[in-house]
């Protein structure tokens, strides 16, 4: 009956503790009503090395009292160009102006604004702005939308014209430049937008000489500002390629010396363009429009150094590596692919040559040393992206040369893991190079989440503030190698007991990895741990042995589905600002928006899987194992027959990657990154499958099998990884080394031949001794002194000489007894 229940059991559990890491969220306090008025600067391309007390004192004194942030400027086209900043700032989601730009270059800059009345404005291209980004952008973005969540808007300049502008093309009040005296301008209506002007080029003197302009604009700003009104500095936008991160500071009721960050980015001091916008209404406690921004309101939260140099280290230091970031990714990957690519074709000869022959015929073995050699470069390959992110603890972005800095670091860190999974005891056995390593990423990437993810953040394998996309919890590379290293180390685990027991540690296990996924504490990943719940589910089914039948996929799919269904029905509950990815989908589907969504997933699933260097590892990889490893010369199949807990893992790893790529708009990137991981170590153990794929067990040296272990049981049977008389012979392949090789056991004695017994009359025959015959004393070798003793001789069995007298000639041969620890019968 237990046995029959297992499958509802384990399915129950891990919907349980899917549903339950989902549905716990960090407690978000609502924002509160803390101004009248809001004012609004932008200074297009404004960057926090453009900010010291010399050049920009307003702005300096502002950030002191006020809370800062890094600003990612992201809009639907990039890069996002003063125009593209504008109209997403007025916007609240991405949008981008419809004027005619060559690839990765702004549109003139010349905004046409019309004053009929010469007191508001009119935009004439605002009508085919909106259709714009209504019909051919992905976003469904309504420019003007802030506007119209207001009853009264100011713009002062071109740029705030465009951000203030209604979705008609209509500006409430309209001033060209700040009069002599803003304050009754800035006091007509409860939102004023105001342009300060533009930061560019790549000269320092030239840059510090407009940001002085652009602060003198702000003192004057300030000066004037309404009671009670809350002012917001940001730099809107870039003005050359490639993207950086930009100023952020809040200043007002509320906003005393913090960082500025929101639910849409999730880390302390970083804020999205988006987020201007629902900021500036929770502010004055006005309704969010019908269509939800796709920003969050900003919050101030403590934590921020005394010293404002300090923190604006901070920010400064994350642009440097962000930048820095973006140059190196690319060339890291590409080698990453590579370098596998060459090392998996290195592999394909050792493959054919690894299984040993009994006869005198076969393939030359490879030597040892090159054996060694080349399992030692699969667990270097396996382990070079964790050893990418770990690098991260080092400023290597702050050198001359940030990329040999990076490689450099990399290398000593893939040098040393490398060495402690050699030295690491079971190293020698046939499993104990794979969950060193699954075990050491997993270890490496789940502390990393636990504590923060802030290795994960402008990373080279983990996500960029630039991009816009993700800013903490896991990034795609992280959820792939996390999910392979756990649920392989899960298989690790469950071979070493007994078969029975096998689904409930990969639950455990991967249980634990889908807390660690989807919590909005650590990994924020609800997809991805919808997918994972998918993989450890066909893993768990299958661990045991078998196939996965239709039965096991049924219960694997359900344990998915009502993961994903249980966490929707929690996130609909909630306020739709508290929302997260899944319940805004759904919440889209019912209004007839869903579709956007859709089609952006499928956008970016395609631009990511044609653009994208782990396509090329993930491709490579399936190439590997189809074509080589699950070939009957390539041992794969042989290593599952003989260990069906690792061939559930990579099961489940292969779903839960392909899922969660798919899934999260990344294609294959979770599979590559997966694949980075799993196929060199899978590599590997097929090697050391097929090297001792003849190895033959010593007669009687087994233990019993104990509750009935299958012979592929853990410790508890007599499987190859009990330590008895597994495929391996010598303890297994978790045992402490590697098995006898086909040359056989010690040398022993050799088997008795038993002769049927021989009549009392019959004549005293030759006697059939077990060892060598021992010559009489006083015999011809006791007489030939100082000769060397003849070597011993053993008579053929069963030869007529061997019979009886009396024997028929046509009798049955003698029974000759078996290689066993008993004697045959006579």
């Amino acid at each position: 009956m237990l046995r029959r229940l297992a499958p509802a059991l384990l399915t129950v559990l891990v919907v349980v503790l899917g549903v339950t890491a989902l549905a716990a969220r960090p407690p978000q306090g609502t924002p509160q009503r803390t101004a009248d008025f809001v004012v609004l600067a932008g200074i297009a391309g404004l960057r926090w090395e453009d900010v010291d007390q010399q050049s920009t004192p307003t702005l300096w004194r502002m950030a002191q009292e006020g809370s800062i942030g890094s600003l990612s400027v992201r809009s639907a086209h990039r890069p996002t160009c003063p125009v593209d900043g504008w109209l997403t700032l007025g916007a609240g989601s991405f949008a981008a102006w419809n004027g005619t730009r060559a690839d990765g270059d702004c549109p003139p800059a010349g905004v046409a604004v019309e004053q009929p009345d010469g007191i508001g404005a009119n935009l004439p291209d605002q009508e085919s702005v909106v259709q714009y980004n209504q019909q051919r952008l992905p976003w469904g973005t309504m420019p003007g939308s802030l506007s119209e969540s207001v009853r009264c808007s100011v713009a002062v300049g071109p740029g705030a014209a465009v951000a203030a502008a209604r979705p008609f093309g209509r500006v409430d009040r309209y001033a060209a430049g700040l009069p002599a005296d803003p304050r009754r301008l800035l006091g007509s209506c409860v939102l004023s937008i105001v342009d300060l002007g533009t930061i560019e080029g790549s000269d320092p003197a030239a840059r510090a000489v407009q940001a002085r302009a652009a602060d003198d604009q702000l003192a004057r700003v300030l000066a004037a500002r309404p009671e009670r009104s809350l002012v917001l500095v940001a730099g809107i936008s870039d003005t050359e390629h490639p993207s950086r991160l930009h100023v952020a500071v809040a200043d007002g009721p509320g906003w005393e010396r913090g960082w500025l960050t929101s639910a849409s980015t999730g880390r302390d001091g970083y804020l999205q363009l988006v987020d201007l916008a629902p900021t500036a209404l929770a502010a004055l406690g006005r309704p969010m429009p019908e269509r939800l921004f796709l920003g969050r309101p900003a919050v101030s939260t403590g934590g921020r150094p005394a010293d404002l140099t300090e923190a604006i280290n901070a920010p400064a230091d994350a642009d440097r590596e962000a930048a820095a970031q973006r140059a190196v990714s690319g060339r890291f990957f590409a080698l990453l692919a590579g370098l596998q690519v060459l090392l998996a074709l290195a592999v394909l000869p050792l493959l054919r040559r690894a299984r040993p022959h009994a006869g005198p015929t076969g393939p030359t073995p490879v030597s040892a040393r090159v054996v060694a050699v080349v399992e030692l470069l699969l667990v270097a390959a396996a382990l070079t992206v964790p050893a990418a992110l770990l690098a991260d603890a080092v400023p290597w972005w702050r050198g001359e040369h940030p990329g040999w800095i990076f490689a450099v670091v990399t290398v000593l860190l893939v040098a040393g893991g490398t060495a402690a999974v050699r030295f690491a005891p079971g190293y020698a056995s046939t499993l104990g190079p794979f969950g060193a390593v699954a075990g050491l990423t997993t270890l490496a990437v789940g502390l990393d989440v636990v504590t923060g993810s802030s290795l994960q953040l402008n990373s080279v394998v983990g996500y960029s503030a630039l991009q816009g996309g993700r800013y903490a919890g896991l990034s795609t590379v992280g959820l792939g190698v996390f999910l392979a290293g756990a649920l392989v180390t899960g298989g690790w685990f469950a071979q070493r007991v007994h078969r029975r027991w096998r689904p409930a540690v990969m639950v455990a296990v991967g249980g634990l990895a889908v807390v660690v996924v989807g919590s909005p504490y650590l990994g924020a990943d609800p997809v991805g741990a919808i997918a994972l719940t998918a993989g450890l589910s066909v893993a768990a089914a299958i661990s045991a042995g078998g196939w996965l039948t239709i039965t096991r996929l049924a219960w694997a799919t359900m344990a998915a589905l009502a993961v994903g269904i249980g966490f929707a029905l929690v996130d609909l509950r909630r306020p739709a600002a508290e929302r997260g990815s899944l319940g805004r989908f759904l919440s889209a589907v019912g209004d007839g928006t869903g579709g956007f969504t859709v089609h952006r997933s499928s956008t970016a699933n395609f631009e990511t899987l044609v653009n994208s260097p782990l396509t090329v590892l993930a491709l490579a990889g399936g190439l590997l194992v189809w074509f080589a490893l699950l070939q009957p010369w390539g041992g794969l199949m042989r290593l599952f027959g003989i260990y069906p807990a690792v061939r559930a893992a990579l099961g489940g790893t292969a779903v839960a990657a392909v899922l969660g790529g798919v899934l999260d708009g990344a294609a294959l990137d979770v599979a590559g990154a997966a694949a980075a991981l799993v196929v060199p170590m899978a590599a590997l153990a097929s090697l050391r499958v097929l090297g001792h794929a003849a190895d033959r067990t010593r007669p009687g040296t087994g233990r019993a099998r104990e509750n009935g272990a299958d012979d592929d049981s853990g410790s508890g049977g007599d499987g190859p990884a009990g330590g008895g008389d597994g495929p391996t012979g010598g303890g297994g392949p978790l045992g402490a080394g590697h098995p006898r090789p086909i040359g056989g056991p010690p040398a022993a004695p050799p088997p008795a031949v038993v002769l049927p017994p021989a009549p009392d009359d019959a004549p005293a025959g030759p006697a059939v001794a077990d060892g060598p015959a021992q010559p009489p004393e006083g015999g011809p070798a006791a007489d030939a002194a100082g000769a060397p003793p003849a070597p011993a001789q053993r008579r053929p069995v069963d030869t007529p000489a061997d019979r009886p007298a009396d024997t028929p000639a046509d009798a049955p041969a003698a029974p000759v007894a078996r290689p066993s620890t008993e004697v045959a019968a006579p």
